[in-house]
């Protein structure tokens, strides 16, 4: 606990990290075990076995007493089989074993996680392989070891393994830039990552109350309090006593799993909050949020609170969303987006940022489709998040920059002069000259690029594979031009300025809320997806296949699997939306306003029976009769419509978007109409007031 243990002891006390290794293990199994990270060969049995003891004799000094392989399948979430360590001795006792090779594989069932057709539910077996590139850690008394998942005929059924595959291209593809500008030194390339959180959190008592929250994760009913968000007096205001007690428990235990949990603060809804990381390597970045993500949840019902991740809970006030801060670093530290001061820097820097522009451009399809889910649908393009359109923000001056070097003119700063990349009058390009654009999809924020588009509840493996792969696209393309030229300097300029000309379009840095925005962007050529229904089809555009294949990040059929998973998601989390939607409608809504109704009609007859005025009454029951009858029908025509689902996935996915969701928008308007009109003691779950101002 922090009261026994000073916070630089307490970092990272949970994690056969490195320096852990380097203490427990001969020097040549650690030399070993580094030697395969950087190779990336095959770790041998007897190092295997040798790191399995010391992982053991670790684990089971904290107290552990199994072990789990802790695997990513493509659900979005982890999965987990624990195996304890204890192995009979034949005279009625255990020791406590590990071997090198039950570290290196397991075996869980495959059969029930998706596979997008990969693998019929009968064909069970799935392999998990140890990514020694990641730290096993001890949590709830057993050994966590980081692995891929497989199929038993070599697919990746898992998010793990293709943002491996990824990080190695756009190493391999910057390293071959980097020798071309005289670095030799430099052995890898990390594409570096920090993932800011967004949460709600809520009484338990009050979540346990509403089924919609219970089974969908957000709120299908609810009729707006008489206050919002409007005053501002949430955001960053002081965090009450018992979510401050949440968040230093939180705190600390991500400090024990060596999870760098840097900012906390109070976000733009009542209830809502975040958390922000320092970045590390996309790997352990992925790992990290995961993590993250589940110990919320377990953190905050210790508290007698439920942590919502979902990307929209409460209809009417900001959703939450995850800004994926995305770089590429040398292994010596320097970061590859840093604009830098000297022309050589400068020249390296422009190189990066037009391949990443060009990328963005060519691949706006893909990094769409990489955020489109149902729910962060209810977030993308109102006004708290990015736009459904692609677009990239890079500042006034960084763009008046680029615009220089398109036109070939001069750039107006001072005593400089014409803009030539490689030559000493090149500028040094400065870092946060302007505001932040918080409605861009993708913001330059100094040295790094923001993806702002994540939803709160999504794994950011996704995301971080197509920044890479489109990385590695094209600085492949780059270098493969560069690499064969004569004059360096002079093919250089000719592919940044030619590159940005062509690519200039994805560049924008007015309001992406505004609909002039809509209009600019069909003139410029670029798409706009509002829904993941119209954006998931994209998915597998031959050039998107293409990409993936060519880089071998996917192969094909790991491709299209991903685009059935995704579409059947989207499917199956409205269906279960509409069909809750019914259930409590019918079951709950629709009773308690007839109730209410009914009281109100033994009080009007109670009343003519005196001959007394009663006018209100019968001016409610007329409103409670009109809306208790559009909510019947409403309930019968969604019920009705849930039966004519087509069997295609793009068709459906297209029904569930353009009929099923206006008929529940249509059912819902009935019943937060009766919310404000039923009496209170009648409504049958707490309301908005209720749970944002508990």
């Amino acid at each position: 606990m922090m009261s026994e243990l000073k916070l630089p002891e307490l970092f990272g006390c949970d994690v056969f990290n490195e320096a852990t290794m380097r203490q427990r293990l001969p020097e040549k199994v650690y030399l070993g075990w580094k030697n395969c990270i950087a190779t990336g060969t095959q770790l041998p049995l007897d190092v295997a076995n040798e790191i399995a003891e010391a992982m053991k004799n670790w684990a089971t000094e904290k107290g552990a007493t199994h072990y789990t392989h802790w695997f990513q399948p493509m659900t979005g979430i982890t999965a987990e089989k624990h195996d304890s360590f204890i192995s009979p001795t034949g005279d009625g006792r255990v020791i406590m074993e590990f071997s090198g090779k039950e570290l290196v594989r397991g075996e869980p069932d495959a059969s029930s996680f998706p596979s997008g057709g990969l693998r019929a539910t009968f064909e069970a077996r799935g392999y998990t392989a140890w990514d020694p590139t990641a730290c096993a850690f001890v949590r709830d008394k057993s050994l966590y070891i980081p692995t891929c998942f497989f199929s038993y005929t070599g697919e990746s059924l898992d998010k793990k393994t293709p943002l491996l595959r990824s990080m190695d291209e756009v190493s391999r593809e910057a390293i071959r830039i980097l020798r071309l500008f005289g670095d030799s030194d430099t052995k890898r390339v990390i594409a570096s990552v920090g993932a800011e959180q967004e949460y709600f959190l809520l009484p338990k008592d009050l979540y346990a109350q509403r089924e919609d929250l219970r089974l969908t994760g957000r709120t299908l009913f609810g009729a707006q309090p008489p206050k919002g968000q409007e005053l501002d007096d949430h955001y960053f205001g002081t965090i009450r006593t018992r979510v401050s007690e949440f968040m230093r428990d939180l705190d600390e235990q991500l400090w024990r799993l060596g999870i760098l949990s840097k900012t906390k603060h109070n976000e733009g809804a009542p209830c809502q909050h975040e958390l922000a990381p320092i970045y590390t390597d996309a790997n352990t970045a992925c790992d990290g949020n995961q993590l993250t993500m589940a110990i919320m949840k377990k953190c905050a019902a210790k508290h007698n609170l439920v942590c919502l991740l979902h990307e929209k809970p409460f209809a009417g006030v900001n959703g939450s969303g995850k800004h994926n801060n995305w770089s590429l670093a040398t292994d010596s530290g320097k970061n590859l987006f840093s604009p830098g001061k000297t022309p050589s820097q400068n020249a390296r820097f422009l190189v990066f940022l037009a391949a990443f522009i060009a990328g963005v451009d060519e691949y706006q399809d893909f990094l769409r489709c990489t955020v489109a889910t149902a729910s962060n649908d209810h977030r993308l393009g109102a006004n708290e998040a990015p736009p459904a359109i692609i677009s990239i923000f890079l500042g006034d001056e960084l763009t008046a920059i680029i615009q220089s070097i398109i036109d070939g003119t001069n750039y107006q700063e001072p005593e400089k002069g014409m803009l030539r990349i490689g030559v000493d009058v090149l500028p040094a390009i400065p870092k946060d000259t302007t505001d932040r654009n918080r409605t861009s999809p993708l913001a330059f924020t100094g040295n790094k690029f923001e993806f702002r588009m994540l939803g709160s509840s999504q794994s950011i493996a996704g995301p971080n594979i197509a920044l890479n792969t489109i990385m590695a696209e094209e600085l492949g393309k780059f270098a493969d031009e560069l690499e064969k030229a004569e004059d360096f300097d002079a093919t250089l300029q000719k592919l940044v300025s030619k590159t940005l000309r062509e690519h200039s379009r994805i560049i924008f840095g007015g309001n992406g809320y505004g609909d002039e925005w809509k209009e600019e962007a069909a003139r410029r050529g670029l798409s706009n997806y509002p829904s993941a229904a119209q954006a998931l089809p994209t998915y597998i555009d031959q050039k998107n296949i293409d990409l993936v294949t060519r880089h071998g990040v996917f192969t094909e059929a790991e491709f299209r699997a991903r685009h059935v998973i995704h579409l059947e998601s989207y499917n199956k989390v409205v269906n279960i939306e509409a069909r809750t939607m019914v259930d409590m409608a019918q079951h709950q809504i629709l009773p308690a306003a007839l109730k209410y109704c009914h009281e109100l009609c033994d009080t009007v007859n109670a009343k003519r029976s005196l001959d007394i005025p009663c006018k209100a009454e019968s001016g409610m029951i007329a409103d409670l009769t009109t809306h208790t009858e559009g909510l019947y029908e409403a309930i019968n025509h969604l019920k009705k419509a849930l039966t004519f689902v087509p069997k295609d996935r793009e068709s459906a996915a297209r029904y569930y978007h353009g009929t099923i969701i206006p008929l529940m928008d249509s059912l819902r308007t009935d019943a937060d109409i009766l919310e404000v009109l039923t009496a209170k003691e009648y409504w049958p779950y707490p309301t908005y007031s209720d749970i944002l101002y508990y």
